[in-house]
């Protein structure tokens, strides 16, 4: 199976437990991976027959930004799970690192993968 990637991307968020984090916006990043069988757009050079990365990071971006989640768990299970509906995507890789929520660490996060490749 074929991967389509999204990596680096950065969204502002609430995100968090404590009182501060549930006022103060915060940067998550996000290294995507979808399996995607590219046989067909490589053969007809045609946007319509692959998975449009342009319209996944925009759809992700929007629901991370509306989201207010306290757990970084369930913020990546909420975005690994829609783009898997919404996209038709069989198996998601997601990394979610959450910079600086942790003092000494540069990155602190989760990495989920779902569904089947």
């Amino acid at each position: 199976m074929d991967i389509i990637f999204l990596g680096g991307l950065q969204v502002e968020t609430i995100i968090g437990i404590y009182d501060w984090e549930r006022e103060t916006k915060q940067t998550v990043v996000l290294d995507i991976e979808m399996a995607h069988d590219i046989k067909k757009a490589a053969a007809t050079d045609d946007i319509e027959d692959t998975l449009d990365y342009k319209a996944v990071s925009e759809q992700v971006v929007a629901f991370v930004k509306a989201s207010e989640f306290f757990l970084v768990e369930r913020l990546a299970e909420e975005i690994n799970q829609m783009i898997r509906t919404e996209f038709n995507v069989p198996w998601v890789k997601l990394t979610l690192n959450k910079k600086g929520a942790i003092t000494g660490a540069s990155d602190v996060g989760i990495i989920i993968e779902r569904g089947e490749k």
